[in-house]
């Protein structure tokens, strides 16, 4: 195995590590690193994560960084998942989501287009960075284009950034000049 083949290795388990003890933090609320420790490891073990007698160590270890980054927070001796740990979490999630691509493309475009008013402009950056962290490629002013299924993804934006009817889905079965976005997502000969 390369440098680099081990790196992303390692920033993959990184991530997926950092995932599991956002949803623990996320699912309990307020929880202890006592708590959280035992369930990270369970999850880990399962998903063959890391192998390693001082596994709770590195759960610790892992929690304080979350902490530093400004993901958790203490409070009264528990962890509790900031602001910018759920957008981290839905991040990361989003990511996992949009990684799971079919094998062959169903030719159909799935077009998004929002209209979320200006007074809501901090909500439409991070839609924004979202889109771009899933893989949609930006087509006009408030409108993006993915090729593959993620309904049930954008089903989950909506409900978590509040933003329903402001946003719109739509599958699309051609899409005039799409040679440079097929292009894009290496759909020539798809």
């Amino acid at each position: 195995m390369g440098i680099m083949e081990k790196e992303s290795l390692r920033r993959s388990r990184r991530n997926e590590l950092k995932k599991i003890i956002l949803e623990t933090v996320k699912l309990a609320g307020l929880i202890s690193v006592f708590v959280v420790a035992p369930n990270v490891v369970g999850a880990m073990a399962k998903l063959g994560i890391i192998r390693s007698p001082r596994q709770k160590d590195i759960v610790t270890r892992s929690c304080d960084r979350l902490v530093a980054s400004g993901l958790l927070k203490w409070e009264e001796r528990k962890l509790r998942l900031t602001p910018k740990g759920v957008t981290a979490l839905h991040t990361l999630e989003a990511r996992e989501l949009a990684a799971q691509k079919p094998r062959h493309w169903d030719h159909k475009w799935r077009v998004l287009i929002f209209d979320i008013p200006e007074y809501r402009k901090g909500m439409r950056n991070k839609v924004r960075r979202t889109l771009q962290t899933i893989g949609f490629v930006h087509l006009q002013h408030s409108v993006w284009i993915y090729p593959y299924d993620c309904e049930d993804l954008i089903t989950l934006l909506k409900a978590d950034f509040h933003i329903g009817r402001d946003m719109l889905y739509m599958i699309v079965d051609s899409l005039e000049g799409d040679a440079p976005i097929k292009k894009h997502f290496g759909l020539q000969n798809g």
